[in-house]
């Protein structure tokens, strides 16, 4: 591979107060900055995974990838051969890096970084038929717990050219693809977790969902509930995809787009021989979990 991380997304937002507010009530805390976006972080590492710019209405800012060391070097050598042209950054964006666009118009932020990396979590203790991890403590969670965000793991894009957007980013950034189901969806990898991007097919490009790693189920159920209880509107879970295997609940954000819980997602190995499937399209969402909202797909970024 030559990317080894996704590091952060940026978007543009109407109101980066109603933005910093719900990211906050999703468990993210706020970030040291030194321009005008609002920067948050999962509080276990000290690096931002989510910025806030100002913007007439909600769209994709900017993606940033980690290429530490060498990997850099190489990614940049790819990005020429896929005869992609590096740009200058836009005005305020993080500066540093390689900056190019996808197909599709999105930047791309390619940084000489290494992943941040939380501190592991101690095993879970769970018990089971024939087993008993956890013996003389009571297991259920303590009344007021949220989630907890560790780390950023993928997001989704809608893409209105699929095959030209999976071609730039395994060619020019060497990303690997994992699974996918027909022409619908595709998950791309860039790192040990199943996806670090995924493209949902639409008539154009948008932003659909931002996903963060947490420690348990019940962390997930917990977190909802909090958001919930907070006002915010239903989103759609507790479930289980087929595709990454992960628990899953999405949050609805204030612009029709989404921020995702996450556990158990597949791990891949790099060196592992991991074969993609073509996934049936029933099989494209989830296992189980409550009926799929009607405006989960819906690229609400199409009717502005």
């Amino acid at each position: 591979m030559a990317v080894k991380a996704l590091l952060h997304y940026a978007l543009e937002v109407p109101d980066q107060g109603a933005g910093e507010k719900f990211y906050t009530s999703f468990g993210l805390v706020g970030a040291p900055a030194r321009d005008d976006a609002v920067h948050l972080r999962p509080a276990p590492i000290a690096r931002e995974s989510v910025l806030l710019y100002g913007g007439p209405r909600k769209r994709l800012h900017h993606l940033a990838f980690a290429a530490p060391g060498d990997e850099f070097e190489a990614t940049r050598e790819a990005i020429g051969r896929a005869g992609v042209r590096e740009i200058d950054p836009p005005r305020g964006a993080p500066e540093g890096g390689i900056w190019v666009r996808d197909p599709e118009g999105n930047l791309v932020n390619v940084r000489d970084e290494a992943r941040p990396a939380p501190p592991p979590d101690p095993p879970l203790t769970l018990n089971g038929p024939g087993h008993a991890a956890r013996q003389g403590i009571r297991g259920y969670p303590e009344a007021g717990t949220s989630a907890r965000p560790r780390r950023l793991g993928h997001v989704l894009l809608f893409s209105g050219d699929f095959h030209r957007q999976v071609d730039f980013y395994t060619r020019a950034l060497g990303m690997r693809l994992s699974d996918r189901c027909s022409d619908i969806i595709c998950f791309l990898r860039c790192s040990t977790d199943h996806h670090n991007l995924a493209l949902l097919s639409s008539k154009g490009p948008g932003f659909h969902h931002g996903s963060f790693e947490v420690g348990s189920v019940d962390e997930i159920a917990m977190g909802a509930q909090h958001m919930r209880e907070a006002g915010r509107p239903e989103g759609w879970g507790l479930g289980r995809h087929v595709i990454g295997s992960n628990f899953f609940y999405y949050n609805r954000d204030p612009w029709g787009s989404f921020a995702e819980y996450f556990f158990d997602l597949d791990y891949i190995p790099e060196h592992c021989a991991w074969e993609a499937r073509d996934f049936p399209p029933e099989d494209a969402l989830y296992r189980w979990g409550p009926p799929v909202p009607d405006d989960f797909g819906l690229n609400r970024e199409l009717e502005n």
